[in-house]
């Protein structure tokens, strides 16, 4: 039974593990692609270009203002609702740009890293959306209690009662499970995905 427990444990933290790299390497991506679009937005031509690091700035401070508490449900949705109206007034933005001006490489670029930003979006969306399944974390608090529940039993039964090591057992046992639940919260809990990607790139666009 602890050899299950043991595949189980290595199985879930596997799990947890590979969905918060997926949001860290989610940060980072949707954080460069809001770097390269200020950037690029900069060859765009007056007032566009000022008007477009405007929506940018304030595209990064939405995220930005998510991570200084665990925000709700509405919370959440209220910032995705906020987002995708600023990448609506982006889009229109360069329209504009595209039907006024001949510059055709600068503003392809910029076009290209805002296809890039609005994808990067929906990419984070999904991996802080993807936890561990409820049905494998059920799992394993079930293997964890039975599996705990023998050692304690073959414990009591043997002539020489060893309880500490079984109390050892326990604890070590609950710890790692809690760790996994930590790792599969993105939005609370101990460990959490660093945002200084996007505090750099927040401090980037101040300077343009």
């Amino acid at each position: 039974m602890l050899g299950l427990l043991a595949l189980m444990i290595g199985f879930t933290f596997a799990m947890a593990l590979t969905r918060f790299d997926e949001r860290r390497a989610a940060l980072l991506d949707e954080a460069n692609s809001i770097g390269t679009a200020a950037l690029r937005a900069r060859l765009l031509p007056a007032p566009h270009d000022a008007e477009s690091l405007k929506l940018l700035r304030n595209y990064v401070q939405i995220r930005l203002e998510l991570t200084s508490h665990v925000p709700t449900a509405a919370e959440t949705q209220v910032a995705i609702a906020r987002s995708n109206k600023i990448q609506e007034a982006l889009w229109s933005d360069v329209k504009l740009v595209m039907e006024k001006n001949n510059a055709v490489v600068p503003t392809g670029l910029y076009i290209q890293a805002l296809n890039e930003t609005f994808d990067n979006q929906e990419k984070r969306l999904t991996a802080l959306r993807n936890r561990v399944p409820n049905i494998v974390i059920l799992a394993l608090y079930s293997i964890s209690i039975v599996a705990l529940g023998f050692s304690g039993y073959a414990s009591g039964a043997a002539e020489r009662r060893w309880r500490l090591p079984v109390y050892i057992m326990g604890l070590l046992i609950a710890a790692v499970v809690l760790l996994i639940q930590d790792l599969d919260r993105p939005d609370a809990g101990l460990i959490s995905v660093s945002q200084q990607p996007m505090v750099d790139t927040a401090n980037a666009l101040a300077t343009y």
